[in-house]
């Protein structure tokens, strides 16, 4: 801490001087507060009329997308890194969770023309 001679301070700035000293004492023994990740997202893609419906924007690793199949035949949602492979009957839906970030082409294997692409940051 430092000292300074009481001789050369009126009172009043001793007490300016100990107040600022407590207050940085405080302060340095306060760890910042770090910034918690957001909380998991859960998203929806609906397989309908042999197409995949609107991709969401956003998608973090460790989100949840939902595959919701309203066809009356069976789709995957197969990826072309082979990231996920999603299969999901007709009138059925299959969740996964994101675990790889970037633009994740992905495709169904029964239907090759059904196709997208995924955009995923890193949490």
């Amino acid at each position: 801490m430092l000292e300074l001679p009481k001789a050369h301070l009126p009172r009043r700035g001793l007490l300016r001087i100990a107040g600022a000293a407590a207050l940085l004492t405080l302060a340095a023994g306060t760890p910042a507060t770090a910034r918690s990740p957001a909380p998991p997202q859960k998203y929806t893609v609906v397989m309908a009329n042999m197409s995949f419906g609107k991709l969401p924007s956003g998608v973090k690793v460790g989100d949840t997308i939902t595959w919701v199949n309203r066809d009356t035949v069976a789709h995957t949602a197969t990826a072309r890194d082979r990231s996920f492979d999603v299969r999901v009957q007709q009138g059925q839906s299959v969740s996964m969770v994101v675990k790889k970030a970037g633009n994740i082409a992905f495709f169904c294997i029964y239907h090759p023309a059904m196709r997208g692409t995924l955009a995923v940051a890193a949490q």
